[in-house]
């Protein structure tokens, strides 16, 4: 057996038409989607992916804004543009791209984001909702996984899921998520004692833990579906996933790449979240 692989970037760009279209109707109802980004010192990878989500933004049709810091700016400084922007009502997303440097603590700059705009779906009351199983803005890579294992028909309902990996912004939101959708879930990590038990029994299997080529094919059950979602250099220094894609692929029956896999899907996602936050203000609006 040779998997199959999802291809992010195909429906990336297939989402992301429906979006541009939302896009269109809503700026012609006079919301333009507006999504802000705040980018703190000069990390490369940092700068890349905040180049990538402004540029996603502008091909859509949607209004961006980029607000760049030097590494030692005061926090007082980010907290007051994140008021700024949360009282702006013509932007309807913000995210500060993380890591940040020490001077910051994380979860307070998120918390600072207001709820109707955290697009990124990170702040604790969203976080909240999801839990509930009520409408929030989702985490956007396990919301992008999700949509990737529905458009490849995969039965969630009922099979047995292994996410490897229990971060707030990966791992407990897609716990979560495959759980609302019917399937039994273990949520491995660091302390798990023996990760191939588990693994070996999973239909789906989502990797998150951050390192390169962690899972092989011989911790994995005959056609199951695989889903990497980590992003590591090898030694090589070539992008690589947490999954050994040459010894998984020869197992698995769907499987993603990287590069070309969960990425496209994560800043598609945060692309929905913002026309979803724009229409709830064309929606606000039109109720007045």
């Amino acid at each position: 057996m040779t998997a199959r692989n999802i291809d992010g970037n195909a429906l990336a760009a297939q989402v992301r038409e429906e979006l541009a279209r939302r896009a269109a109707e809503l700026t012609a109802a006079g919301v333009q989607p507006c999504l802000a980004v705040i980018l703190v010192g000069e990390d490369p990878a940092s700068a890349v992916y905040v180049r990538n989500k402004v540029a996603a933004c502008e091909k859509a049709g949607f209004r961006s804004l980029r607000f760049a810091f030097p590494a030692d700016v005061a926090p007082e400084v980010v907290f007051g543009k994140l008021a700024e922007l949360n009282a702006d009502a013509s932007v309807h997303g913000i995210l500060v791209q993380l890591p940040l440097p020490p001077q910051f603590d994380a979860d307070q700059v998120l918390e600072a984001i207001s709820p109707e705009k955290d697009v990124d779906g990170f702040h604790a009351e969203n976080f909240g909702l999801l839990l509930q199983g009520r409408k929030s803005f989702y985490p956007c890579t396990p919301w992008g996984v999700m949509k990737m294992l529905d458009s490849e028909n995969v039965p969630i309902k009922g099979a047995e899921a292994v996410v490897i990996g229990r971060s707030n912004i990966v791992g407990k939101p897609m716990a979560v998520m495959l759980l609302a959708r019917g399937a039994t879930v273990t949520v491995c990590h660091s302390q798990t004692k023996d990760l191939a038990f588990h693994t070996r029994r999973a239909d789906i299997v989502v990797a998150a833990v951050g390192r390169a080529n962690f899972l092989t094919g011989d911790m994995i059950k005959p056609g199951a579906v695989v889903i990497d979602v980590g992003i590591n250099r090898g030694a090589d220094g070539k992008l690589c996933g947490d999954v050994d894609f040459a010894s998984a692929r020869e197992v698995a029956s769907l499987i993603t790449p990287v590069p070309g896999g969960v990425g496209p899907m994560t800043i598609t996602m945060l692309l929905a979240n913002t026309v979803e936050s724009a229409q709830r203000a064309l929606d606000a609006r039109r109720s007045v």
